[in-house]
């Protein structure tokens, strides 16, 4: 997967949450997330939210890992799923 690609998938989870990816950059230090299936055939999902946040990721049901491969796939195709954990930033 090559730089413009991640910048792409930002961009357009960015554009969900009305973040742009430059505001995610800004805020990677601040930032936890999880990768990974809810079930054996859910979609990929992304958990992301602020480091103060922690204590409501703990409360969600565990996601189950996945493979490097199984990630970019989901990328590519578009069925990346990602879910905000908290209150957005202001």
């Amino acid at each position: 997967m090559s730089e413009n690609d991640i910048h792409k998938a930002l961009d357009s989870v960015g554009e969900e949450f009305k973040l742009s990816g430059e505001q995610f950059e800004l805020l990677a230090s601040q930032l936890l997330w999880r990768i990974g299936r809810s079930g054996e055939e859910g979609p990929v999902t992304v958990r992301l939210g602020l480091a103060a946040s922690v204590s409501l990721f703990a409360d969600l049901p565990r996601l189950r890992s996945v493979s490097d491969t199984e990630l970019e796939a989901a990328i590519k195709d578009g069925e990346l799923r990602v879910e905000w954990v908290g209150s957005l930033p202001g």
